[in-house]
Protein backbone atom coordinates (compact mmCIF):
# COMPACT_ATOMS: atom_id res chain seq x y z
CA UNK A 1 0.00 0.00 0.00
CA UNK A 2 1.21 3.39 -0.83
CA UNK A 3 0.39 6.75 0.42
CA UNK A 4 1.21 9.66 -0.77
CA UNK A 5 1.06 13.28 1.34
CA UNK A 6 2.35 16.59 0.23
CA UNK A 7 6.13 16.03 1.34
CA UNK A 8 6.18 12.48 2.08
CA UNK A 9 5.95 9.08 0.71
CA UNK A 10 4.70 5.98 2.94
CA UNK A 11 4.63 2.40 1.51
CA UNK A 12 3.79 -0.48 3.63
CA UNK A 13 4.99 -4.19 2.57
CA UNK A 14 4.93 -7.29 4.72
CA UNK A 15 5.61 -5.60 7.72
CA UNK A 16 8.02 -2.92 6.84
CA UNK A 17 7.23 0.15 6.17
CA UNK A 18 9.16 3.17 3.90
CA UNK A 19 8.82 6.46 4.45
CA UNK A 20 10.69 8.50 1.57
CA UNK A 21 10.96 12.20 2.00
CA UNK A 22 9.66 13.50 -1.16
CA UNK A 23 11.32 17.14 -2.01
CA UNK A 24 13.93 16.47 -4.13
CA UNK A 25 14.33 19.58 -6.16
CA UNK A 26 15.37 20.96 -2.49
CA UNK A 27 17.30 17.76 -1.11
CA UNK A 28 14.33 17.14 0.50
CA UNK A 29 14.69 20.07 3.41
CA UNK A 30 12.38 19.83 5.79
CA UNK A 31 9.34 22.86 5.77
CA UNK A 32 6.95 23.19 8.01
CA UNK A 33 4.16 20.59 5.98
CA UNK A 34 7.12 17.82 6.59
CA UNK A 35 7.43 18.13 9.94
CA UNK A 36 3.62 18.09 10.60
CA UNK A 37 3.83 15.08 8.43
CA UNK A 38 6.37 13.51 9.92
CA UNK A 39 5.31 13.93 13.38
CA UNK A 40 1.59 12.40 12.14
CA UNK A 41 3.64 9.29 10.33
CA UNK A 42 6.06 8.55 13.16
CA UNK A 43 2.96 8.43 15.60
CA UNK A 44 1.46 6.26 13.36
CA UNK A 45 4.35 3.48 12.92
CA UNK A 46 4.31 3.60 16.74
CA UNK A 47 1.09 2.90 16.77
CA UNK A 48 0.61 0.75 14.00
CA UNK A 49 0.19 -3.19 15.00
CA UNK A 50 1.17 -4.76 11.48
CA UNK A 51 4.54 -1.83 10.98
CA UNK A 52 7.33 -4.11 12.46
CA UNK A 53 9.85 -2.26 11.05
CA UNK A 54 10.27 1.61 9.74
CA UNK A 55 12.83 2.66 6.96
CA UNK A 56 13.31 6.45 6.53
CA UNK A 57 15.06 7.77 3.11
CA UNK A 58 14.93 10.55 0.85
CA UNK A 59 13.85 10.86 -2.65
CA UNK A 60 16.06 11.28 -5.33
CA UNK A 61 19.77 12.25 -4.94
CA UNK A 62 19.43 13.08 -0.95
CA UNK A 63 18.56 11.85 2.25
CA UNK A 64 17.63 15.25 3.99
CA UNK A 65 19.80 18.45 3.63
CA UNK A 66 18.14 19.71 6.89
CA UNK A 67 15.34 22.74 7.49
CA UNK A 68 14.24 24.76 4.17
CA UNK A 69 15.91 27.71 5.49
CA UNK A 70 14.46 29.66 2.90
CA UNK A 71 10.56 28.57 3.55
CA UNK A 72 8.73 31.49 4.74
CA UNK A 73 11.30 33.73 5.32
CA UNK A 74 13.18 31.54 8.37
CA UNK A 75 14.22 28.13 9.51
CA UNK A 76 11.26 26.41 10.25
CA UNK A 77 8.97 27.75 7.68
CA UNK A 78 6.59 28.92 9.92
CA UNK A 79 6.61 32.68 10.32
CA UNK A 80 3.51 33.49 12.21
CA UNK A 81 5.04 31.19 15.56
CA UNK A 82 7.33 32.36 17.73
CA UNK A 83 11.12 30.85 17.41
CA UNK A 84 10.56 28.96 20.42
CA UNK A 85 7.36 27.49 19.72
CA UNK A 86 8.24 26.32 16.19
CA UNK A 87 11.85 25.07 17.36
CA UNK A 88 9.88 22.73 20.44
CA UNK A 89 7.28 21.70 17.71
CA UNK A 90 10.35 20.36 15.57
CA UNK A 91 11.99 18.89 18.53
CA UNK A 92 8.41 17.18 19.29
CA UNK A 93 9.43 15.44 15.86
CA UNK A 94 12.61 14.39 17.35
CA UNK A 95 10.92 12.81 20.09
CA UNK A 96 8.33 11.08 18.02
CA UNK A 97 10.63 9.54 15.75
CA UNK A 98 13.17 8.91 19.19
CA UNK A 99 9.87 6.90 20.76
CA UNK A 100 8.85 4.48 17.75
CA UNK A 101 8.42 1.07 20.16
CA UNK A 102 9.99 -1.11 17.36
CA UNK A 103 13.11 -1.06 15.07
CA UNK A 104 14.16 2.09 12.30
CA UNK A 105 16.43 2.05 9.80
CA UNK A 106 17.54 5.18 8.03
CA UNK A 107 18.90 4.33 4.36
CA UNK A 108 21.00 7.66 3.53
CA UNK A 109 22.06 8.00 -0.03
CA UNK A 110 23.48 11.87 -0.81
CA UNK A 111 23.95 14.71 1.72
CA UNK A 112 22.35 14.04 5.15
CA UNK A 113 22.97 17.68 6.90
CA UNK A 114 21.67 19.51 9.72
CA UNK A 115 18.36 17.87 11.09
CA UNK A 116 19.06 15.83 8.25
CA UNK A 117 21.68 14.21 9.37
CA UNK A 118 20.48 13.94 13.19
CA UNK A 119 17.14 12.35 12.06
CA UNK A 120 18.71 9.93 10.41
CA UNK A 121 20.91 9.46 13.86
CA UNK A 122 17.92 9.26 15.57
CA UNK A 123 17.17 6.04 14.03
CA UNK A 124 18.69 2.61 15.09
CA UNK A 125 20.73 1.96 12.52
CA UNK A 126 21.92 3.89 9.63
CA UNK A 127 22.96 2.50 6.40
CA UNK A 128 24.79 4.50 3.93
CA UNK A 129 25.31 4.22 0.50
CA UNK A 130 29.38 4.96 -0.97
CA UNK A 131 28.45 8.32 -1.86
CA UNK A 132 26.66 9.64 1.20
CA UNK A 133 27.77 13.01 3.07
CA UNK A 134 27.36 14.10 6.49
CA UNK A 135 27.78 17.65 8.38
CA UNK A 136 26.32 19.33 11.41
CA UNK A 137 25.94 22.18 8.82
CA UNK A 138 24.40 24.39 11.54
CA UNK A 139 27.46 26.36 12.90
CA UNK A 140 27.36 27.46 9.32
CA UNK A 141 24.49 29.00 9.08
CA UNK A 142 24.73 30.60 12.31
CA UNK A 143 23.12 28.38 14.49
CA UNK A 144 23.74 25.57 17.41
CA UNK A 145 22.95 22.12 16.93
CA UNK A 146 19.32 20.94 16.97
CA UNK A 147 16.63 18.08 16.19
CA UNK A 148 18.59 15.74 18.99
CA UNK A 149 22.18 16.14 17.96
CA UNK A 150 22.99 17.69 21.62
CA UNK A 151 21.74 14.42 23.04
CA UNK A 152 22.41 11.68 20.58
CA UNK A 153 25.89 12.85 19.47
CA UNK A 154 28.02 12.75 22.50
CA UNK A 155 26.40 9.03 23.24
CA UNK A 156 27.41 8.01 19.86
CA UNK A 157 30.99 8.89 19.44
CA UNK A 158 31.64 10.82 22.95
CA UNK A 159 32.10 14.03 23.81
CA UNK A 160 35.05 16.02 21.87
CA UNK A 161 34.03 14.28 18.98
CA UNK A 162 30.61 15.83 19.05
CA UNK A 163 32.44 19.03 19.15
CA UNK A 164 34.57 18.76 16.93
CA UNK A 165 31.58 18.10 14.27
CA UNK A 166 29.54 20.38 15.55
CA UNK A 167 31.91 23.45 16.20
CA UNK A 168 33.63 23.19 12.55
CA UNK A 169 30.26 21.85 10.55
CA UNK A 170 32.53 19.64 8.39
CA UNK A 171 31.35 17.43 5.77
CA UNK A 172 32.62 14.02 6.26
CA UNK A 173 32.03 10.98 4.26
CA UNK A 174 29.87 7.85 4.85
CA UNK A 175 33.25 6.41 5.29
CA UNK A 176 34.15 8.40 8.00
CA UNK A 177 31.35 8.66 9.47
CA UNK A 178 31.12 4.48 10.00
CA UNK A 179 34.96 4.88 11.45
CA UNK A 180 33.38 7.07 13.93
CA UNK A 181 31.11 4.48 14.67
CA UNK A 182 27.75 6.95 13.13
CA UNK A 183 27.04 4.75 10.64
CA UNK A 184 26.33 0.66 10.52
CA UNK A 185 27.10 -0.06 7.32
CA UNK A 186 28.70 1.85 4.19
CA UNK A 187 27.84 -0.46 0.87
CA UNK A 188 27.95 0.62 -2.61
CA UNK A 189 24.96 2.83 -4.12
CA UNK A 190 23.34 0.29 -6.26
CA UNK A 191 23.18 -1.78 -3.45
CA UNK A 192 22.05 0.37 -1.06
CA UNK A 193 18.20 -0.61 -1.62
CA UNK A 194 18.68 -4.24 -1.38
CA UNK A 195 20.14 -4.34 1.44
CA UNK A 196 18.28 -1.97 3.37
CA UNK A 197 15.58 -4.33 2.32
CA UNK A 198 17.27 -7.06 3.61
CA UNK A 199 17.42 -6.16 7.17
CA UNK A 200 14.08 -4.49 7.11
CA UNK A 201 12.53 -7.90 5.94
CA UNK A 202 15.07 -9.92 8.62
CA UNK A 203 14.09 -7.26 11.39
CA UNK A 204 10.35 -7.68 10.44
CA UNK A 205 10.26 -11.27 10.56
CA UNK A 206 11.74 -10.81 14.13
CA UNK A 207 9.93 -11.19 17.56
CA UNK A 208 8.14 -7.93 18.20
CA UNK A 209 7.65 -7.66 22.01
CA UNK A 210 11.35 -8.86 23.11
CA UNK A 211 12.63 -6.20 19.96
CA UNK A 212 10.64 -3.69 21.28
CA UNK A 213 11.90 -4.26 24.56
CA UNK A 214 15.58 -4.50 23.84
CA UNK A 215 15.46 -1.19 22.22
CA UNK A 216 13.76 0.38 25.24
CA UNK A 217 16.39 -1.03 27.39
CA UNK A 218 19.72 0.10 24.71
CA UNK A 219 18.52 3.75 25.10
CA UNK A 220 17.47 4.11 28.86
CA UNK A 221 20.82 2.52 29.48
CA UNK A 222 23.43 4.66 29.94
CA UNK A 223 20.71 6.55 32.57
CA UNK A 224 20.97 3.03 34.72
CA UNK A 225 22.98 1.35 37.51
CA UNK A 226 24.26 -2.49 36.76
CA UNK A 227 21.51 -3.34 39.05
CA UNK A 228 18.81 -0.99 37.52
CA UNK A 229 19.87 -2.56 34.09
CA UNK A 230 19.65 -5.73 35.31
CA UNK A 231 16.12 -5.23 36.75
CA UNK A 232 14.76 -3.72 33.70
CA UNK A 233 16.44 -7.06 31.79
CA UNK A 234 14.84 -9.44 34.53
CA UNK A 235 10.86 -7.81 33.99
CA UNK A 236 11.38 -7.86 30.07
CA UNK A 237 12.66 -11.62 30.23
CA UNK A 238 9.31 -12.50 32.55
CA UNK A 239 7.43 -10.98 29.99
CA UNK A 240 8.94 -12.72 26.98
CA UNK A 241 8.43 -16.22 28.57
CA UNK A 242 4.73 -15.33 29.32
CA UNK A 243 4.29 -14.92 26.14
CA UNK A 244 3.07 -17.10 22.78
CA UNK A 245 5.99 -15.89 20.58
CA UNK A 246 8.85 -17.45 22.99
CA UNK A 247 6.91 -20.50 22.92
CA UNK A 248 6.68 -20.75 19.08
CA UNK A 249 10.65 -19.85 18.91
CA UNK A 250 11.07 -23.00 21.50
CA UNK A 251 8.84 -25.14 19.17
CA UNK A 252 10.45 -23.68 16.14
CA UNK A 253 13.86 -24.85 17.68
CA UNK A 254 12.59 -28.18 18.56
CA UNK A 255 11.02 -28.58 15.03
CA UNK A 256 14.10 -27.47 13.35
CA UNK A 257 12.21 -24.62 11.64
CA UNK A 258 12.24 -20.89 11.20
CA UNK A 259 9.77 -19.04 14.31
CA UNK A 260 6.67 -16.85 12.62
CA UNK A 261 6.08 -14.49 15.25
CA UNK A 262 2.99 -13.08 16.25
CA UNK A 263 4.00 -9.83 18.36
CA UNK A 264 2.34 -11.27 21.72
Amino acid sequence: MVTELETLIVQRRAGVVTVTMNRPEKKNAANDAMWRELEKVFAEVAAEGDDRVMVLTGAGDAFCSGADLGASGDAAGQSSQPHLVRMRSIGNVALQLHRIPKPTIAKVGGVAAGAGMAMALGCDLVVASDDARFSQIFAKRGLSVDFGSSWLLPRMIGLHRAKELAFFADVISAADARDLGLVNRVVPRAELDAFVDGWAARLAAGPPLALSMTKSMLNQSLGLSMEEALDRESMAQAVNFGSSDTLEALRAFMEKREPRFEGH
